[in-house]
Parts: structure tokens; C-alpha cells; sequence
């Protein structure tokens, strides 16, 4: 072998996993995802849907025009992604994220990158105006989070190609935290931005923070004295990795609360089973019954005419002595009821028995056609699998992933 060292991989993966919380997130995901044993796989072959985790936490931007957004999160990851400038730069929706290489996405395949986000195709016009910024950046906390760039609001005359304010609440609804962002320099009037804030605050009013941007800027020098107008970015950094946190701990309550639910829709699922297994024997025995009679009775009706054309030391030669007196007994009897029946009656009695006989091979196969779908050895031994999986390999990482984010933020007495 020569000496000479490996060629390091630009951005592997593995580097980009330098906390916990991306570990934990990222595990979790997998536990969802995993192509043999994923939960969404196993929810899917049980007729559940389930959505695996995301791997980061969704920050809407939103504002007036020139209000920063684009300058801040180019801040945030320390790099030139999105344009910035005072004329209306970010028309559409921009999801900005970190992965192994500089890229961009259009529509489509945004919305691949984040399936959560496919209701935006219901807004018309939205999906030609949707597009993500991959960069390589790691700064701050910025592996572990999406920010979604939104369009600049302006008030007045301003014709959006879509539906704006309904699209910017929706995403609202989905991000886990929305900035919005002023701008103090009378650029933009900021009635649009208020109108879509005023409907964000009814159905998620705690995600809501507010930034006054280029204060620095705005008015004279006594309006910007340190007691009046702090400068809040590190709090916002704060907030940021706060909000991760919660993530974290989100997504290990979902993947129990996910687990629970497969593992209940199992036990329902097999419960079911041997329901629907006593069920179908007793139909069975139902159609069995009904259909014997609705053959033996006219066979035992027709034998008993052509029985009847025998003599005993004919029958005895036939059948020999046991089964000629059983075929007699039976035969003999029929012959008998026969007999009782006027000769007058004997053809509406033959067509009444003919219709008894058909209504019960009529139950008999509709008895037949009420059996329940039953799982085969092969699906229930496949469940009782899946259950065992839960437990034994799910649950136990779920619940060391909980101890060892723990372990990072907590003394070890208190554990």
C-alpha cells in the first residue's frame, strides 16, 4: 500500500453531524425512513400514514419589502445566498437549508426535498414561483435549520401572481417560528404585512417575533440610544437554537406516540383476525348446513321413487342386507308423507319443495359470500414481527436518544 493519505470527501455527512440534537434528529428520521424496517413502511402495509420527522426546523421570514429578510439570512449562514437590495429581489417562496453541496432546486424538486410542503400546489400559481437555495454553509445553528424567504408585501397597486397572503399564512401555520420583519425607513407600507400577521396571531400567535430591521438607519441619532432600541440578534440566535431544542423533543414524543399507534393497530388488526376467524366458521357451518339439505332432500325425494320400482330381494342383491335397510327406512318414509298428499295437490307440492330446495342453496351461497377477509399465517407471523420490532428495537433507541439528550443538558445527579 502507498503512504499516501485518503482524499477527504467535501462536506461527507457524517462531518455535518456535529450535536446532539442533529444526531437525535437525524436518527429518528431514519428509524421513519429506513428502506427494510422504516415506520412509515410498516404504517403503510397497515393502512397507516405516517410522515417522518424533519430533520430541521422550518423559520418563516416574512415582511415589507427591503426589510433585510434576504440580509439575514444570508447573515445567519454567513454566506451570499439570496439576493439582497432595496427593489423587490424575493418574488416567490425560497426554502434556504445546509446540505453537502451548493445548489439549486425549482419547484418540483423542492417539493420533493420537503413533501410536508405539497398542499402549496392546492394555491394556484405558487408552484412556478417555489424554489430552495442548498448551501454548504454550517455556521451557528444553521445544519439544523430551513428558512423559507418569502415574498417582499407591498401595499397598493402590487399584483402577486398567486395568492400571497393566503400562501404566507398557510406556511405560517406549518413553520415553527415566523419572524416578521420591519423595515423603519418608510420604504414600504406595511398594511399587507399587519392584515396577514392579524390572521397568523389567531392560530399561531406564540411563533410570532417581531424585528425592527435597519435601526440603525432610521431617524436621528437620539432615536437610536441603547435604552431605546437594543439590538436583539443575538436573542434571535437564542431563539433559534431554544426552538431546535423543542424540536428535539417533539419528534422523540412523536416517534413513541407513532410507535403506540402501530403497535395499537396491530393488536386491533390481529384482535380482528380471530374475530373474523370465529365469525367464518360459524357462516361456514351455516352454508355447509344449508347446502346439504338443498341437495339431499331432492336426491332423497328422487331415490325414493326409484327405490320404490325395487323389490327388497333386488335391493338386497344390489346394496346388500345393512345399506337396504337404511336406503329403506329413509325411502320409506318419504314414501309415506307421499302418500298422505292428495293426488290433486302432488304437482303444487313438487313445485312448493322444488322452490323450498333452491332457497336453500340460495342461503347456502349467501352464507358463503359473507366470510371475512382473514390474514394468512404468513401477514400475522409478518405483524407479530413488526410488533416485536417496535419494541424491542424502536422503543429502546427512542428511549436511549431521550437519556442521552438529556445527558447533555442536565447534571448527572439528576438523572
Amino acid at each position: 500500500m502507498s503512504g499516501r493519505k485518503p482524499r477527504s470527501v467535501a462536506n461527507p455527512l457524517e462531518s455535518a453531524i456535529t450535536t446532539p440534537s442533529e444526531r437525535i434528529l437525524k436518527e429518528c428520521h431514519t428509524l421513519y425512513t429506513d428502506g427494510d424496517n422504516g415506520l412509515v413502511k410498516i404504517a403503510s402495509s397497515l393502512g397507516v400514514r405516517l410522515l417522518p420527522p424533519r430533520k430541521k426546523i422550518i423559520v418563516m421570514i416574512m415582511g415589507n419589502h427591503s426589510a433585510g429578510k434576504s440580509s439575514f439570512i444570508n447573515w445567519y449562514a454567513e454566506e451570499h445566498i439570496q439576493k439582497t437590495g432595496v427593489a423587490i429581489e424575493t418574488q416567490g417562496f425560497t426554502f434556504i437549508t445546509s446540505g453537502r453541496k451548493r445548489e439549486s432546486l425549482t419547484g418540483n424538486a423542492t417539493l420533493h426535498l420537503y413533501p410536508h410542503f405539497r398542499p402549496l400546489l392546492e394555491f394556484k400559481g405558487v408552484m412556478d414561483y417555489l424554489s430552495a437555495e442548498i448551501s454548504t454553509s454550517k455556521q451557528k445553528k444553521f445544519s439544523l435549520v430551513t428558512f423559507v424567504d418569502t415574498p417582499g408585501l407591498v401595499d397598493g397597486d402590487m399584483i402577486y401572481p398567486f395568492d400571497v397572503n393566503s400562501a404566507i399564512t398557510w406556511l405560517g401555520e406549518q413553520a415553527d417560528l415566523i419572524f416578521v420583519f420591519f423595515d423603519p425607513m418608510g420604504q414600504a407600507l406595511c398594511k399587507r404585512t399587519l392584515n396577514i400577521v392579524e390572521k397568523l396571531s389567531e392560530k399561531c400567535g406564540d411563533k410570532l417575533l417581531f424585528y425592527l430591521s435597519k435601526a440603525d438607519e432610521a431617524g436621528k441619532e437620539t432615536d437610536r440610544q441603547p435604552s431605546r432600541c437594543v439590538n436583539q440578534i443575538d436573542s434571535v440566535c437564542q431563539t433559534i437554537e431554544k426552538t431546535i431544542n423543542q424540536a428535539v423533543q417533539k419528534t422523540l414524543d412523536q416517534l413513541e406516540k407513532d410507535s403506540d399507534l402501530i403497535c395499537s393497530t396491530i393488536s386491533s388488526k390481529l384482535e380482528q383476525d380471530r374475530v373474523d376467524v370465529a365469525s367464518n366458521r360459524s357462516v361456514r357451518l351455516h352454508s355447509v348446513l344449508f347446502g346439504a339439505l338443498g341437495v339431499f332432500l331432492p336426491f332423497l325425494f328422487i331415490l325414493s321413487f326409484i327405490v320404490s320400482t325395487f323389490s327388497k330381494e333386488q335391493l338386497h342383491e344390489l346394496l346388500g342386507e345393512g345399506p337396504t335397510h337404511t336406503v329403506t327406512v329413509f325411502t320409506g318414509i318419504v314414501m309415506y308423507l307421499w302418500e298422505w298428499i292428495p293426488e290433486d295437490k302432488q304437482v303444487v307440492f313438487v313445485l312448493s319443495f322444488g322452490a323450498f330446495c333452491y332457497v336453500l342453496l340460495f342461503l347456502a351461497k349467501y352464507f358463503a359470500g359473507r366470510r371475512n377477509k382473514t390474514l394468512t399465517k404468513k401477514e400475522k407471523r409478518k405483524m407479530m414481527e413488526y410488533s416485536d420490532y417496535i419494541h424491542d428495537i424502536v422503543k429502546t433507541k427512542k428511549a436511549k436518544l431521550y437519556e442521552w439528550y438529556l445527558q447533555q443538558c442536565a447534571a448527572e445527579q439528576d438523572l
